[in-house]
């Protein structure tokens, strides 16, 4: 399955967004790049100077701009001859003065003040300056010059006394430029950002601002990368429910003829890393129909309403690609029971309208002929509202569980395609040596195995590389950083010794694989790795008692060698009182309280945390009874786990030496040296005796 392509972006919009870019860029421009001045720029004190010296003719007081006109300089020899080129025959001057008519006197003219030589009319930009013909500073005007304002009171009042015209200058005119840019580049930013937020998760199909939209990923059919059953492996029980909705979508006229019809929902629930998921995209993959996935924490956002919104926008889709499939993850994020302590009776938590929205949607969705199948799934099934559960709704439980050893096997063989393996590894003994592993903790093993071969430059992968790969797995990264002194280094060998000999006589438990004292993980100093030969699903009351003697053997090998005991059997304690009280409290295994259980039950949790166990209210005589029946199988595994080590003291010696050289003892030598363990026959009778004395 292939997620569905969207539709590229339009250049247009490319092209606006760039045109919007060198809009702003030029309105910025125009406002913040500084403008050079018009006349050259003179400090203040220079202006005075010249003032006092009588060369100013004229000044324009602006806001923040000085300017003024210097009076005109002339070269002496051009005065000299304008002046005798001005000099006429005395004569003829008066004799055109007397020939010059006069006017009357009672006519009275009236200036012409639409003459080009009247500064009024002069509608040049320069406040110094009116006309063009001023401007010519060769012929007829003097130097300008600007300075900067200063705050000066007495200005007015000698210009005044030096008789200069002075005048305010007209406050400036914006041009074309700037005002069609105020009117137009501010809409267009507007515009932009608009689009911008309502566009900018495009490529999902969805707008910032369209919290209504769902936001499921819809996989079609594509060959390159179709999941199918035979992707899928240690689930057949699971495959084999899941078959009749593949049939049904593919042949549904054969099951309704009779009047059959299929379960609207199907929820799968299980352990995580099992293959929910992977079972969902295997049956849209066999069926070929649309698949709409979606986490189920995807419904709920800050805004009130929105879950419910994409409940119906989803299903609004899903009716539109008929015959499709709807896979909800993790459904227990919004499918919680409103009678639990997360809802209020009647309240109006946005969480528990999404739920109502679903209920709803998946009561009446049926679009036609075409047919529409939930798939959810869910750790957590004991946490799901009941009105989710009912038949019309979920019809159909599906137990995703953890694999067993035929089912380990085949699915380390489809992930084992992927990666080149070396002729000496058996994946039959490596699904033997991981039971409780999930498929996705397979999937892991694999990779960690094909990162160490990578790591030691190897062409293949080999067995070895898988043994370390589970050793990482189950117990963590060695830490060969944490040197341990010779004291501690002791100290951990004969407990682990402790643990291995205690282990390799008692009834159900592992078989020893491997004793180490090479630090692991985050605390454990050293450890004793236990295989099982088969996967075991019961245990009796002899089983369990000698697990937890096999615990406490090696806080007995510490009693025994050093006299003394240390705090590297504070987890073995913890384990072992915990499973001695599961055998009182949960299990009925105690001759003086009888078959009762004394704890809450749990229900159905896939996630392993529990809690520990929850005590019901009972009274002070049946706690202290518990108390007391607890102690006493802690205390009788651990005296025979003391006369398992004093029997073998010899070989306890034995082997805590070799591993003291070796560090690591495995295979056919550990085997060869655990066979070597000798029982304590007599061990019931030891026991009563003690007891009675």
């Amino acid at each position: 399955m292939s997620i569905k392509d969207k539709p590229n972006s339009p250049h247009g919009r490319q092209i606006g967004l760039i045109l919007l870019i060198l809009a702003s860029v030029s309105l910025l421009g125009y406002l913040f790049v500084p403008k050079s001045s018009r006349f050259p720029i003179v400090p203040y004190s220079e202006f005075l100077d010249q003032l006092d010296d009588g060369k100013v003719t004229r000044v324009s007081v602006g806001e923040e701009q000085v300017i003024f006109q210097l009076k005109p300089t002339q070269d002496p020899l051009k005065a000299t001859q304008d002046l005798l080129q001005a000099t006429q025959d005395p004569l003829q001057a008066t004799q055109d003065l007397l020939e010059t008519p006069e006017p009357p006197l009672d006519t009275e003219v009236e200036p012409d003040l639409d003459t080009p030589d009247n500064p009024l009319n002069s509608t040049s930009d320069d406040p110094l300056n009116p006309t063009d013909e001023l401007l010519n500073e060769d012929e007829q005007q003097g130097q300008i010059y600007a300075t900067l304002r200063v705050y000066d009171p007495d200005l007015v009042n000698t210009l005044q006394e030096q008789e200069i015209e002075f005048f305010a200058a007209p406050p400036p005119k914006n041009g074309w430029l700037l005002s069609l840019l105020s009117w137009v580049v501010p809409p267009l930013i507007l515009v932009a950002a608009f689009q911008f937020f309502l566009r900018r998760n495009d490529r999902d199909a969805e707008g910032a601002l369209s919290f209504s939209k769902s936001k499921a990923k819809v996989y079609v059919e594509g060959e390159s990368a179709k999941i199918t059953f035979a992707n899928v492996a240690g689930a057949e029980e699971a495959k084999t429910e899941l078959v009749e909705i593949v049939e049904f979508l593919q042949n549904p006229d054969r099951f309704t003829e009779i009047g059959a019809r299929i379960p609207k929902g199907v929820l799968l629930v299980g352990p995580p890393g099992t293959g929910k998921t992977l079972l969902a995209k295997a049956v849209a993959g066999e069926a070929g129909v649309p698949f709409f996935s979606i986490s189920a924490s995807e419904f709920v956002e800050l805004f009130v309403g929105t879950g419910a919104a994409r409940v119906r926008d989803l299903f609004d889709q899903a009716k539109k690609k008929a015959p499709c499939i709807i896979f909800i993850d993790e459904l227990d994020a919004i499918g919680k029971s409103r009678s639990s302590g997360n809802f209020h009776s009647g309240g109006n938590d946005e969480r528990e309208q999404t739920l109502n929205q679903l209920l709803t949607e998946m009561d009446g969705f049926a679009a036609g002929d075409a047919t529409v199948i939930v798939l959810a799934a869910t750790n957590r099934p004991e946490s799901l509202d009941r009105a989710l559960l009912r038949p019309g709704r979920f019809d159909r439980q599906v137990l995703v569980d953890r694999p067993d050893l035929a089912g380990r096997k085949e699915i380390l063989s489809i992930y084992a395609q992927k990666v080149k393996l070396g002729e000496d590894v058996d994946l039959h003994a490596i699904a033997t040596r991981t039971p409780g592993f999930a498929g996705a903790d397979l999937a892991n093993l694999v990779n960690e195995a094909a990162l160490l071969a990578a790591r030691k430059r190897q062409d293949t992968i080999a067995q070895a590389d898988f043994a370390e790969a589970i050793e990482r797995v189950v117990a963590g990264l060695e830490k060969k950083s944490r040197v341990l002194s010779d004291v501690e280094k002791k100290i951990v060998a004969y407990h682990e010794v402790g643990h291995a000999l205690v282990g390799a006589l008692m009834p159900g438990s592992g078989k020893v694989a491997k004793i180490s004292i090479v630090p692991r993980g985050m605390s454990a100093l050293g450890y004793t790795l236990q295989l099982p030969t088969e996967d075991r699903f019961l245990m009796n009351e002899v089983e369990l008692r000698g697990d937890i003697s096999t615990l406490l053997g090696g806080r007995a090998a510490e009693e025994i060698v050093f006299g003394n005991i240390t705090t590297g059997a504070a987890n073995d304690l913890q384990r072992a009182t915990e499973l001695a009280e599961r055998m009182v409290t949960t299990y009925g295994m105690s001759k003086v309280l009888g078959p009762l259980a004394y704890n809450q039950a749990q229900g159905n949790s896939f996630l392993g945390n529990s809690g520990g166990n929850i005590r019901r209210s009972v009274s002070d005589e049946t706690a202290k009874e518990i108390d007391v029946e607890v102690r006493e199988i802690v205390e009788t595994s651990h005296h025979k786990a003391l006369a398992i080590l004093n029997q073998n003291r010899d070989l306890l010696e034995e082997i805590a030496q070799q591993i003291l050289a070796t560090e690591v003892i495995e295979g056919e030598n550990l085997q060869n040296l655990l066979q070597q363990v000798r029982p304590v026959d007599n061990f019931v009778a030891l026991e009563d005796n003690r007891v009675a004395s």
